[in-house]
């Protein structure tokens, strides 16, 4: 019997990576509805660790109704569709711009918030369209 089957690293880095991956899913979901929050890197994320520690939830994850297209265009093409994009572009800017506008009073963090926008916007543009 090898030292490593007698190990508990890998049974706590299986459970680490499960974790990370729920968490991934929760917070890309989450993403859905917080235009600042990104959802495809959470996705990606949580495919990752789900393709480390559970085969089951890789393969919900991958061929889940809502996720799993945009996953898979994403991971094969680096891909959003233009409903994806426009969607993503109006929801980024509209959350952002009314934080900047009423709700946040620091000139430095409503420049930070200007900035992150201004980057996941590009990064979203960026992308092929399929």
């Amino acid at each position: 019997m090898s030292s490593e089957a007698l190990s508990p690293r890998p049974r706590l880095l299986r459970w680490l990576f499960l974790t990370a991956g729920m968490l991934s899913v929760t917070l890309g979901f989450v993403g859905i509805f917080v235009p600042i929050l990104p959802t495809t890197p959470f996705l990606l994320l949580a495919a990752a660790c789900f393709l480390r520690s559970s085969d089951r939830l890789y393969h919900w994850l991958m061929f889940h109704r809502v996720f799993g297209p945009y996953l898979r265009n994403y991971r094969k093409h680096r891909a959003l569709s233009l409903r994806v994009k426009v969607i993503t572009t109006i929801g980024i800017w509209a959350s952002i711009g009314y934080a900047v506008l009423f709700a946040v009073e620091s000139i430095a963090l409503r420049i930070a918030l200007l900035l992150v926008a201004c980057a996941v916007n590009a990064h979203v543009l960026r992308l092929k369209p399929f």
